[in-house]
């Protein structure tokens, strides 16, 4: 086996799966803060809001390709929890506590630049932390290797 080359291709795994992951993320996230803030949350709920979202919306990314691949919705999201939640709950881990310790982001409001360059800046802190955490756990295959077999029409498991 060509080691340099394994790592690479876990490395590249890794990062397609951080960057799947923080779609989602992202999405929920953005979605949290925008809600609780424009409701003039306090930051503990806007966080909660932020943090549920962004599991809903990861695992939905997740969960839809596996359910293309013919797997039952109970399985796909077997699948989806296996795959994701240590990624997401380190990449909302981090963000949030990014987003709590940039003095003013969270009072900034919706229409401040402040708001929405720390949220930028949290996400992509977030984005390289959980880049090794997720090539520590596909290299085990855990995390995101455990979805990977049904992308592509789930060739893996069927006619063997």
């Amino acid at each position: 086996m060509n080691h340099t080359g394994g790592r690479t291709g876990l490395t590249r795994l890794a990062v397609s799966a951080t960057l799947h992951c923080l779609t989602g993320c992202a999405i929920g996230e953005v979605l949290g803060m925008v809600i609780g803030t424009a409701l003039g949350w306090s930051n503990l709920a806007t966080i909660a809001l932020a943090v549920a979202l962004a599991f809903v919306f990861g695992y939905a990314l997740t969960i839809r390709p596996v359910l293309e691949s013919g797997l039952p919705l109970r399985a796909a999201i077997g699948v989806a929890l296996a795959a994701d939640t240590v990624s997401i709950a380190v990449m909302e881990i981090v963000d949030n506590g990014v987003m709590l310790i940039v003095p003013g982001a969270m009072e900034a409001g919706l229409a401040s630049w402040l708001f929405w360059g720390s949220l930028a800046f949290a996400l992509a802190v977030a984005f390289v932390v959980t880049v090794p955490v997720n090539r520590w756990l596909i290299s085990r295959g855990k995390g995101h290797a455990v979805v990977h077999q049904y992308h592509g029409g789930g060739h893996e498991g069927h006619h063997h």
